[in-house]
């Protein structure tokens, strides 16, 4: 089987931080096999519309989130993708000690994604668990730029992460 290619998107805050996804992100999305959200989607209309336009989609709800998105999303996903084993929360505490404490919590993955800082992370546990956080592709808060994450998936393993900028967008007008 063929690899599959992974987007991976966290902390999209739309329309509170951004009113759309970035063009950008949506070519992702469109060349993405599979989708995976780590919370802060903020409105269900962004799932909606990543539901209809993904090819597969794995999200989680995040402490954003309220409403239709806890009602639909779970706190935690699980997939396994090109037999890669992927848990994805939103949240998984401070930094400090996060690879230990995760390697315990998610013993059953080979990597976990997740969100809630908006700040890019991709390290590896002492057990063998990836951890990959992919930033904001929307709300870049104290980083110099918004983010995501590509990567594939097949035949057991993980290749080509690769964390992409954004091009810096204009500040909103209040209106």
């Amino acid at each position: 089987m063929a690899d599959q290619r992974l987007l991976l998107i966290a902390d999209t805050h739309v329309p509170k931080r951004a009113r759309r996804l970035p063009d950008q992100v949506w070519d992702e999305v469109d060349a993405a096999d599979v989708v995976m959200h780590a919370g802060d989607w903020v409105d269900v209309a962004l799932l909606d519309e990543l539901e209809a336009r993904s090819r597969r989609l794995v999200g989680v709800y995040g402490n954003n989130d309220h409403g239709a998105l806890r009602e639909r999303l779970p706190e935690v996903a699980t997939a396994t993708l090109g037999g890669v084993r992927f848990a994805v929360v939103h949240e998984t505490g401070p930094a400090a000690g996060r690879e230990a404490r995760c390697a315990t919590t998610y013993a059953d993955a080979d990597v976990l994604v997740f969100g809630h800082s908006h700040i890019p992370w991709d390290t590896t546990a002492a057990t063998g668990l990836r951890l990959l956080n992919p930033g904001s592709p929307t709300d870049r808060r104290r980083q110099p730029y918004c983010t995501y994450l590509t990567c594939r998936v097949g035949d057991g393993r993980i290749s080509d992460v690769e964390l992409h900028r954004l091009p810096p967008r204009a500040p909103r007008r209040k209106e």
